[in-house]
């Protein structure tokens, strides 16, 4: 009678196993953790965004970007914003920035998204992202347009440059 072949896998082979899988873990965690830092910071982005946008139509109400910050009853020009979120990302419990306004005046404002100290954004490499507007008039834009315009057309012909 023939002895049984003994099937299944050896202590050498499942020892290889365990250090590739090792192998691929160590190199793929560190990204995937990367991935998800790059995820909230677009997030805080869009949050930054989307509270400019709201400052923007705070404007078209009343004609300044002042007193947009703090409470209905207390309107402040800096601080935590009253008319959008205060944290990002928008939806969900867990929080990685908060969203201030920096600074506001008639015609310009800036605003900030910085990481939360106990979040696991804060040590994050990009930091705090600024967002920063100053509206012109119609008229100053329109007339640094033509000067720049006229400006081009005089330097076409001194360069000797023709048009077809």
């Amino acid at each position: 009678m023939k002895p049984k072949k003994e099937t299944g896998f050896t202590l050498i082979e499942l020892m290889v196993t365990v250090a590739i899988v090792g192998i691929l873990a160590a190199i793929a965690y560190p990204s995937y953790l990367e991935q998800i830092r790059r995820t909230r910071r677009a997030d805080a982005q869009g949050a930054l965004l989307g509270l400019s946008n709201a400052m923007e139509r705070y404007f078209t109400e009343n004609n300044r970007y002042t007193g947009a910050a703090g409470t209905t009853a207390t309107p402040a020009d800096t601080g935590a914003p009253r008319i959008y979120a205060t944290q990002s990302p928008l939806d969900g419990t867990a929080k990685y920035y908060n969203l201030t306004i920096s600074a506001a005046a008639a015609a310009s404002f800036t605003l900030n998204a910085a990481p939360i100290s106990t979040s696991a954004q804060n040590g994050d490499k990009c930091g705090t992202f600024t967002l920063t507007l100053h509206k012109f008039s119609l008229f100053s834009d329109f007339r640094r347009l033509s000067v720049l315009a006229s400006n081009a057309t005089a330097r076409r012909g001194r360069l000797g440059l023709r048009r077809d």
